[in-house]
């Protein structure tokens, strides 16, 4: 990249490192900060400094807050008797957005994966069952992990951690999306759609 300046080359170089994006989408991402007012640049550098330095995990679940404990954990307000478990901070926001679900969560970061070299120690399996056991309150974990071959390995081994422990544990169904066509559906959705098969 000679014919660019050597600012302009780093900036689309450090966005190409964000994941989905392109060397095309980085180029047109670094033009646009070009183009933004001084102020706008310097609020959006400001933004990812200041979420590098002051986002933690929460000591009790595990998601990312800027207070400890973060906002879900510390509202009493919530089912404070069950725990839905996930993979990621992004599960948190999706299952927020439903409005469905007023318990609290435990996030995992991860899935174990021997491919990958993630085995139960890599991911935040040992802070679930701590708390698990020091709290009185919990009578059912909701495994909804990723329905993909690492989500599912993991949900059985933390299911089979905890049925010793006396607590009810379930896993969320999967099956057709709503608007989806059974045709088009693999065989492993077809599978676990008529195993969650309900009365109506």
């Amino acid at each position: 990249m000679d014919y660019l300046a050597a600012p302009v080359a780093k900036l689309i170089e450090e966005f190409s490192k964000l994941p989905g994006i392109g060397k095309k989408t980085a180029q047109r991402l670094a033009f646009h900060v070009l183009n933004m007012s001084e102020s706008n640049a310097n609020d959006l550098a400001k933004a990812i400094v200041s979420a590098k330095k002051n986002i933690k995990y929460c000591s009790i679940c595990t998601n990312l807050t800027d207070i400890d404990p973060c906002n879900i954990c510390r509202n009493k307000k919530r089912d404070q008797t069950s725990i839905c478990v996930v993979e990621d901070p992004r599960d948190v926001i999706a299952m927020e957005r439903i409005r469905e679900y007023n318990g609290l969560y435990h996030v995992l970061h991860g899935s174990i994966s021997p491919m990958e070299g993630i085995g139960p120690e890599q991911i935040k399996i040992k802070e679930l069952l701590n708390r698990i056991r020091e709290s009185k309150d919990i009578k059912e974990i909701i495994l909804a992990t990723n329905p993909t071959i690492e989500g599912e390995a993991t949900a059985m081994y933390i299911s089979k951690l905890i049925k010793p422990l006396g607590i009810k544990t379930t896993r969320i169904a999967h099956g057709i999306p709503v608007g989806g066509d059974l045709e088009y559906a693999d065989e492993v959705t077809l599978s676990k759609a008529l195993e969650g098969r309900r009365d109506i």
